[in-house]
């Protein structure tokens, strides 16, 4: 199975550090934000990734190369801030196969072991389009983005979680989305009310890596480890 790293956001609120800086490209624990991920693919048995890049993507392709952690790397170079995620994920599928694949935002930090869930190892039209990694909902998301009954996600009902930015996709998702710009949300909801997405609840320690206060605050945790 192949791994998608999400990569080509501007990083607003990570300003002054996104400045001159890619934000998958800032550093906790003396390493970037992209290379703990990658790290964690690779550890989990994945050994092809590819990376969407926009703003200050040659920094990201300067710095990892075509390797990383026995991880082949391949890159989709997008026009800046033109595409968000699901246009991304369209514009990426040719290297991504046909087969179900990972996507991980660039900028969340997460101890999920990616092990492929086996709701996505399934064949057929009754397969699920999504698998989701749902979280508790932090402080500043309190209202959460999805409902959790079982494995079924929902868009009302059950208990409401966050996503977490880590899903498993089938390609089948994003057939006959047209190019350019597309947000992931609509696409979800379409999947989840037509009950043709599945999730999890995780546990473990996942943050959102969107301020400097934030990245900050994950340094000096993984130091202290």
């Amino acid at each position: 199975m192949r791994a998608m790293i999400l990569a080509a956001g501007r990083g607003e609120r990570m300003r002054p550090l996104t400045d001159h800086c890619p934000k998958p490209l800032l550093e906790v624990a003396g390493r970037p934000l992209i290379g703990h991920a990658l790290a964690r693919l690779a550890a989990a048995g994945y050994r092809e990734a590819v990376i969407n890049l926009a703003y200050r993507g040659e920094q990201i392709r300067a710095a990892l190369g075509a390797q990383q952690h026995g991880v082949r790397i391949r890159y989709s170079a997008e026009p800046e801030g033109a595409l968000e995620t699901a246009g991304g994920i369209r514009q990426a599928l040719p290297l991504l196969g046909a087969a179900p694949f990972l996507v991980i935002n660039g900028d969340v930090w997460c101890d999920h072991p990616l092990t492929p869930p086996a709701s996505m190892r399934a064949t057929g039209a009754a397969a699920p389009l999504a698998h989701l990694v749902l979280v508790d909902n932090p402080g500043h998301h309190a209202a959460g983005d999805f409902g959790l009954r079982g494995e079924q996600v929902l868009v009302d009902g059950g208990t409401r979680h966050t996503f977490s930015g880590i899903g498993w996709y089938d390609p089948r998702l994003f057939q006959g989305l047209p190019p350019g710009r597309q947000p992931l949300a609509p696409l979800l909801r379409q999947a989840i009310a037509a009950g043709q997405v599945t999730g999890e609840h995780y546990t473990g320690d996942w943050r959102d890596i969107g301020t400097p206060e934030r990245l900050a605050a994950l340094n000096a945790d993984l130091q202290q480890r």
